[in-house]
């Protein structure tokens, strides 16, 4: 059987996903200096044929930032692919209630069925324990709480989240506030410490929304009129004015 210091061992491996952000570079951070054995994940959901007439395209920068991490923090890394996935899981979600004139929120199925259900799955497939993120959030292993930091709690882009997907995930940073996260980056010396929090769509990056939908959604213009039936001017197409 199983002694108890390989259970040991084995509950003291962490997955870490790094997005190459200055939040999951702290997380791993921390977890290292709590006595965790960490190695880093990226996950990559985008292929590079749907971004390859993007002049910038956000994952490769990211992917550099990465690797900078973990060369200061001295952890293994390696890149996971979850592109079919997230295809089916959450692009075409996002698609067809754009289409239907609905706002999608991509980012709560992002969360839930990629970086929470794919990512766990695979990391205790390879024999992890418990995940983390550095996602603004708080768990004691079963209940889901908001991180203290009001102007950056995420708790509501994973309240999907279940008893058992919570008993393996760590938020290690979701008791500090951004301000402290950037000084805790600096203490720790990396280099990502004043790195701009990205805004962009879950995965996508920094680019531009309708530029993006355009390809996968059809414009469809059409008049802008009011009640009493006086013509105000022309739409887009409605897909890009989404009620939320």
């Amino acid at each position: 059987g199983m002694t108890i210091t390989q259970g040991l061992q084995k509950n003291n491996r962490v997955a870490v996903a790094m997005s190459g952000g200055v939040d999951s570079a702290v997380a791993a951070a921390l977890l290292l200096q709590q006595g965790y054995r960490v190695e880093a994940f990226y996950m990559k959901n985008w292929s590079e044929e749907t971004t390859a007439h993007y002049e910038h395209c956000p994952w490769e920068n990211d992917l550099k930032d990465v690797t900078a991490i973990c060369e200061t923090l001295g952890i293994p890394f390696q890149s996971i692919n979850f592109e079919k996935d997230y295809r089916e899981k959450v692009f075409k979600y996002f698609i067809e209630e754009t289409k239907a004139g609905r706002t999608p929120n991509p980012d709560v199925l992002c969360n839930t069925q990629i970086k929470f259900l794919s990512f766990l799955d695979k990391a205790i497939q390879l024999g992890f324990d418990k995940i983390a993120t550095g996602h603004y959030a708080r768990t004691d292993g079963s209940q889901l709480f908001k991180g203290i930091d009001p102007n950056k709690d995420q708790s509501y882009f994973i309240y999907h989240l279940n008893q058992d997907q919570l008993s393996h995930i760590l938020f290690p940073i979701g008791d500090l506030k951004k301000p402290e996260v950037r000084s805790k980056a600096k203490e720790f010396g990396l280099s990502v410490a004043d790195k701009p929090d990205s805004q962009g769509l879950c995965f996508i990056g920094d680019i531009d929304f309708q530029t993006f939908l355009k390809q996968y959604v059809k414009a469809e213009p059409g008049p802008m009129v009011l009640t009493d039936g006086t013509m105000m001017g022309k739409h887009k197409g409605l897909a890009y004015y989404t009620i939320g």
